[in-house]
């Protein structure tokens, strides 16, 4: 049953909209705007705020073609087809399954497998280390880099990020995105690649115990994928032009690196710092200065982020953490969102610094990998026009 609390009363939706009560119950009847029943009246119901959101926006841009096009790349209306995952009213889905209730039980490869449409098949049972020529002092010596960096300098010592994809079948190259998810999360956690499941490696590389290793699990699945992102969005690009499945990944974690995007975490750590002892007045004077505070609302969840809604309880009681939470609900109205929980779990567990930026990069792998096959079968390149808002052409005739 859905929480009904924000939802809008017909005079409410029908005022958002500019439009008479016949057309509201027309988008309804059309399945364009949820309504739901008021408990008590069955001649009462009541309309989803996202769902009006929606409409208004597509209202407003209405039928010109320049600004469908430039809302697209903002939150906007859907650019590309996938079937990979979905979010509808306030969930997230996996190729139709709910992902909160598939992390209870899945793990990473079991979400791969998902993902990249495997079927029956398990390119994961046969596959063993990835060959990784990580020696001669690689490997320490990419540990004391940054993440991103980190990741780019060791995966192309993996040969399946070599290897080409073009014209490749997805089952030829599974295997290769086994190899380089196992890379990933080795060079994310400045290992030597295994082949134990990806949550086993990183709670032995931390020294987790089982519980740990259980909350570990469950982050990595719901990071698994996010629809199309900018980090999926930039595999994509990099995928139509036929590229290796490593370029891909290059293109994804780049785009992770930012702060906008999985570099978020960082500044929910920097938050956490400043809350300690007084969460009340550290959200008081980031208000004043007219910032904002990181790991709290997100566009796509008007009620909340699921994916933090299923991590935060699995943690050990935090008094700081509960009570930025509590000031962050009564002062703004906005909740944890996925990064809010990845830096909580890292505080919980006492992960080394930056372990929710690895977390996310090696859930997120999965997904970029499903992208990259998904656009691969497209076969067509990726290539938008710009709106050109330069100085004018000058006049070619002579004097």
């Amino acid at each position: 049953m859905a929480d009904t609390e924000a939802y809008l009363s017909a005079e409410q939706a029908a005022e958002t909209l500019g439009i008479g009560r016949a057309t509201l119950y027309s988008y309804v009847s059309r399945g364009l705007i949820r309504a739901v029943n008021v408990a008590g009246d069955p001649r009462r119901r009541l309309y989803d705020p996202h769902d009006i959101e929606q409409m208004r926006r597509r209202k407003s841009v209405g039928r010109r073609p320049r600004e469908v096009a430039a809302t697209t790349l903002d939150w906007g209306f859907p650019v590309l087809s996938s079937g990979i995952s979905l979010i509808d009213r306030g969930c997230l889905y996996f190729r139709g399954h709910d992902a909160r209730k598939w992390a209870e039980h899945a793990s990473l490869e079991d979400t791969a497998r998902l993902l990249w449409s495997c079927g029956d098949s398990d390119p994961f049972a046969a596959a063993g280390a990835p060959d990784a020529d990580w020696g001669g002092g690689l490997l320490e010596r990419a540990a004391a880099l940054p993440l991103t960096e980190r990741c780019q300098i060791l995966l192309p010592f993996v040969a399946a990020g070599r290897a080409t994809a073009w014209q490749r079948a997805s089952p030829r190259l599974w295997p290769g995105g086994v190899a380089l998810l196992r890379a990933i999360a080795a060079a994310a956690s400045a290992t030597v690649p295994g082949e134990r499941p990806v949550h086993e490696h990183l709670s032995t590389a931390w020294g987790l115990d089982a519980a740990a290793a259980e909350v570990v699990r469950r982050a990595l699945v719901l990071l698994a994928d996010h629809e199309l992102n900018a980090s999926a969005f930039a595999v994509r690009v990099v995928a139509s032009t036929g590229a290796s499945l490593g370029a891909c990944l290059n293109a994804g974690l780049s785009a992770l690196s930012g702060p906008l995007h999985g570099g978020t975490t960082s500044l929910v750590e920097r938050l956490l710092e400043e809350c300690e002892g007084d969460a009340e007045t550290a959200v008081e004077i980031r208000l004043r200065r007219g910032e904002g505070v990181p790991g709290f609302g997100h566009p796509l969840y008007p009620e909340g982020d699921p994916r933090a809604a299923a991590l935060l309880p699995l943690l050990p009681p935090d008094r700081e953490r509960e009570a930025l939470v509590s000031v962050m609900a009564d002062t703004v109205g906005k909740l944890p969102n996925v990064d809010f929980a990845l830096v909580a779990i890292c505080r919980a567990f006492r992960l080394p610094p930056g372990s929710g930026h690895v977390l996310f990069a090696v859930g997120r792998t999965v997904g970029w990998i499903a992208h990259a096959l998904e656009q691969y079968g497209e076969g067509k390149l990726i290539r938008p026009r710009a709106h050109y808002t330069g100085p004018a052409p000058e006049d070619g005739a002579e004097d």
